[in-house]
């Protein structure tokens, strides 16, 4: 069954009494090459399983399922699972799972689903949602091999941003501390059915065995992080000011111990210098 159809899609649709559902983001891929490049581009192979999440009518999941030794869908629209149960009826190695990722045990899922296989997260995440579906994953702490998504294009350019671009944000550090970002490829709004206002692209992250960076305090430090990018125009001495739990001048103190000038603001440090604010925070608070 070519999902990518336009017609099928909407015969699916009219079938199973079914509309696009704006709450949930969805919007459905028409366009065959497409879903076929996020699976090839995933990293998975005969031997591995795959996470996806959100598989709508199961475009990308048909994908996956022909690369990949079992694929586990999320999905949050239960008037989806009898259309995926149709459309993946000749797949053995796929399991939909009706639920929102977001209240999902992850760690349960993992452990019981996929064992000691390696795994690799691929998925259309709605727009809505990406960056805390992006944070529960990579905050989880699992072992994921590779994970693969299609996001819209503004926040594929800003997890992809470095240090002084005027997409780096508290996101982008963030996810720097957990594994390397890049752009796969870009993936235009007519690709879709019905076509979001916006351009999408599909990125990669490949994650760290261990983050490239040690903080004393991870809580602080990523504290520290959102802090920073909250009111980005103001100097970080005055953006960490009342939040850091030390005082304003024991924050500049802090900044011109670590070799940064006191003017700087948090859109110029990467997830390193702000490891070592971090700690040279903690080391002032234990001596107050």
């Amino acid at each position: 069954m070519r999902l990518t159809n336009i017609g099928i899609v909407k015969e699916l649709m009219e079938k199973h009494g079914i509309k696009f559902q704006k709450k949930f983001g969805q919007n459905f891929l028409v366009n065959p090459e497409v879903p076929y490049r996020i699976a090839e581009s995933c990293g998975a192979g005969e031997n591995d399983c795959v996470l996806e999440i959100g598989p709508g009518i199961g475009t990308l999941t048909q994908e996956l399922c022909e690369i990949a030794k079992k694929v586990v869908a999320v999905e949050i629209d239960s008037g989806l699972i009898p259309v995926l149960a149709e459309t993946l009826v000749e797949y053995d190695n796929v399991e939909v799972i009706n639920s929102d990722i977001m209240k999902t045990d992850i760690k349960k899922l993992f452990e019981e689903k996929f064992g000691k296989d390696d795994v690799y997260v691929c998925a259309n995440l709605p727009y809505y949602i990406t960056t805390p579906i992006l944070m529960l994953l990579l905050e989880s702490r699992l072992p994921f091999k590779k994970m693969t998504f299609m996001v819209q294009k503004e926040v594929a350019d800003r997890l992809c941003a470095t240090p002084m671009d005027n997409d780096y944000g508290a996101v982008t550090a963030a996810v720097n501390y957990y594994g390397e970002v890049r752009k796969l490829f870009n993936v235009s709004a007519g690709n879709f059915m019905p076509s979001p206002k916006v351009d999408s692209a599909v990125i990669q992250i490949s994650l760290y065995e261990t983050p490239p960076v040690k903080a004393d305090d991870e809580k602080q430090f990523f504290s520290l992080i959102r802090a920073a990018f909250e009111q980005r125009r103001k100097t970080l001495v005055n953006a960490l000011n009342g939040k850091a739990g030390i005082s304003k001048e024991q924050i500049a103190q802090a900044i011109t111990n670590i070799g940064l000038d006191v003017n700087i603001r948090g859109e110029r440090l990467g997830i390193e210098e702000f490891a070592r604010l971090s700690d040279e925070i903690t080391r002032l608070k234990k001596e107050c």
